[in-house]
Order: structure tokens, then C-alpha cells, then sequence
């Protein structure tokens, strides 16, 4: 019984022998460790942070995210749903006709609201 089990053992304990060796040749044998307050110091794009991390975000960037999503998601269910089209037949047609509509009354929403619009 345990004969059947020692291949994944030996397996996991190669990956995690490895995963060790490399993070302990990369972290303490490579790198060399000099801190100074310049690698220290908090910084954002290459420049010094103005404003409180925790500051509210305009709610455009969250309807962004929104547009991007239900683009995203009408592309991924597209496609597989074009290949098998003529295997799925008229329920299938109808339910993508649902979520079509779904996803216009979300692309209307944002037109709505003024994703669309740039400042």
C-alpha cells in the first residue's frame, strides 16, 4: 500500500527541497543584504507618497472595472458558445439571448452613469 504513495512523497519532497535550496541561495547566498533609507522608504511610481493610502477612489474608476468586467465576461462566453452553436440548438441561442441582455443592461447602466465619457 505505502508503495503506491512513496513516488508522491519523493516528488514532494524533491519540490520542497528545491523551493528551499532556492530561496535560500537567492535570499541569504546571492543577494547581499545593505539596507539604507532610500530602500527603505515607501515610495509609489518612483516617487515619494503625497496623500493618505487609504483615501477614497472616485466612483468612476469603480464603473471602469465594471465595463471591463462585462466586456470580459461577454468575450469569454462568446466564443465557446459560436463553437458549439450548431449542437446547442435553439436553448441555447435563447440563453445566450438572455445573457446578452444582461450584460446590455449592465453596458447601459455605465453609459448612464458616464463611464464612457473621459475628462
Amino acid at each position: 500500500m505505502l508503495e503506491n504513495y512513496l513516488p508522491v512523497l519523493v516528488f514532494i519532497a524533491i519540490g520542497l527541497g528545491v523551493g528551499v535550496m532556492a530561496m535560500f541561495m537567492g535570499g541569504v547566498m546571492l543577494a547581499p543584504h545593505r539596507p539604507d533609507a532610500a530602500k527603505n522608504s515607501p515610495f509609489e511610481c518612483g516617487f515619494e507618497a503625497f496623500e493618505d493610502s487609504r483615501m477614497k477612489f472616485d466612483v468612476r474608476y469603480y464603473l471602469v472595472a465594471i465595463l471591463f468586467i462585462v466586456f470580459d465576461l461577454e468575450i469569454a462566453f462568446l466564443f465557446p458558445w459560436a463553437i458549439v452553436l450548431d449542437d446547442i440548438g435553439l436553448f441555447g441561442i435563447l440563453a445566450m439571448a438572455i445573457f446578452l441582455g444582461i450584460l446590455v443592461i449592465g453596458f447601459i447602466y455605465e453609459w448612464k452613469k458616464g463611464a464612457l465619457e473621459w475628462e
